[in-house]
């Protein structure tokens, strides 16, 4: 990548799969970033960017790609894997690092916290990093691509379900749950595996997580 074709990319601004960063966080505030990127459909991470897109450069990019690597052996799990690309700025004398994370085949990968323990996912909405919730976790660990073979019985509360959705478009695990009546744990599992049959899409949102028709 050259300097002209990183100023350009940087103008878009942050999205959900473009993330910019001064300098490397130290801990755990890296690990989040990057952990959302490999739990959702991957991204790019600018080292030497500024929020509003200025192209800044950093001084030292070996020192900013070590507190990176850190940063990732000790706060995620599994590690997430990524590229590095150094992108030379001439007129100063300082480097952009472009930091690729592509979607992983591990997921889900946790922040794991000082004390060592894995704690939350996080995945990408918009120009966010948000924690996954209950659904989004449980679909990254059966894997959502496939309905592998994946079975259900079609009964009232999926009829109630259906009817809903014809209605409202879109439906949440706490709203289904006071539609039907039965508790939050149970209406999730429902839910995840009308997902799962590819019945059902999953939406992730900063807010609350949302359930459309797939079809």
């Amino acid at each position: 990548m050259t300097e002209r074709e990183l100023t350009q990319l940087a103008s878009t601004g942050e999205s959900a799969s473009l993330e910019f960063k001064h300098r490397v966080p130290d801990g755990d505030r890296i690990a989040r970033e990057v952990i959302a990127f490999a739990n959702s459909e991957g991204g790019r991470l600018l080292v030497g960017v500024q929020d509003d897109g200025t192209v800044a450069g950093v001084v030292d990019p070996a020192e900013e790609e070590f507190v990176l690597r850190r940063a990732l052996e000790q706060h995620s799990q599994p590690v997430v894997s990524y590229e590095v690309a150094r992108v030379a700025l001439p007129s100063s004398g300082r480097h952009v690092l472009v930091v690729t994370v592509r979607e992983s085949g591990r997921k889900p990968h946790l922040l794991v916290n000082g004390s060592g323990e894995p704690g939350a996912a996080y995945v990408r909405v918009e120009d966010m990093s948000v924690e996954a919730s209950p659904e989004a976790l449980r679909l990254m660990r059966s894997g959502d691509d496939e309905a592998n073979g994946v079975t259900f019985e079609f009964g009232d509360r999926e009829q109630m379900l259906m009817r809903y959705l014809d209605d409202y478009g879109r439906v949440t695990v706490r709203q289904f749950a006071t539609l039907i009546d039965e508790p939050r744990e149970e209406v999730s599992g429902v839910l995840t595996t009308l997902v799962q049959a590819g019945v059902l899409q999953l939406h992730t949102s900063d807010e609350e997580d949302y359930f459309t028709l797939a079809y």
